[in-house]
């Protein structure tokens, strides 16, 4: 737990490395593979570039898993492992994990792009619906799995469009306070991060869904 005492950004990473892995071909830990002559990493896939992050944090932990037990714990289950402890010491869920599963050995950056698609944080909810429902998940499926949104931030470049469009959709105030931190300019700003929670950021709870039904975060 130590890893997760130092740096709150480390459960927000490890995340964003467990659901980049699981959207693209399911639990292998194909997101950890590197460039090789038959491989191109999906770590440099569009939707998982600055997100899925804290890759060390699981090679750290494989290496040590390495020398007590060489060749049996796969990197897999070590990814799901670490992101259920992660969920679980924020107050989030936590889950029996049935370990055993294997590795893959071969990533697709081609398939991560497309298969991604459906993390896409320009989508409109026409398209999240689609892309939920190609991959075998229901609207309730959907609104449910958002809720991981209660924790981490985003940058500004993802949200830019929505608080500059003068739209109705969003609370004025909200709009008003994200523009401080997210001018207008494509060529200014765009790492600039905001709470994706408001209210609890580090905490693994419902006031995402809260905030989201008083229609005052539009950012995420």
């Amino acid at each position: 737990m130590k890893v997760f005492e130092q740096d709150y950004r480390t459960i927000r990473g490890l995340r964003n490395l467990f659901c980049g892995d699981v959207a693209e071909q399911g639990c292998d830990a194909s997101i950890l593979l590197n460039d090789a002559p038959s491989i191109i990493r999906e770590k440099n896939a569009l939707p998982n570039a600055g997100s899925a992050r804290v890759y060390e944090v699981i090679d750290a932990a494989k290496s040590r898993v390495e020398r007590i037990c060489p060749g049996v714990i796969s990197s897999t289950d070590i990814l799901i492992v670490a992101a259920r402890d992660a969920s679980a010491y924020v107050g989030g869920p936590s889950w029996t994990v049935k370990l055993g599963k294997r590795d893959s050995t071969t990533a697709s950056i081609t398939e991560a792009n497309t298969d991604l698609v459906i993390l896409s944080f320009k989508a409109d909810l026409t398209s999240l619906i689609y892309n939920f429902k190609n991959k075998g998940l229901s609207l309730r499926d959907m609104v449910a799995l958002s809720g991981v949104h209660t924790l981490g931030q985003a940058q500004c470049f993802t949200f830019r469009d929505r608080i500059h469009s003068n739209g109705t959709h969003m609370d004025a105030g909200f709009a008003s306070t994200r523009r401080r931190r997210c001018p207008a300019s494509v060529t200014k700003g765009n790492g600039n991060l905001a709470a994706l929670d408001l209210v609890t950021p580090n905490s693994f709870d419902n006031n995402y869904f809260k905030i989201e039904s008083n229609s005052k975060e539009g950012s995420s």
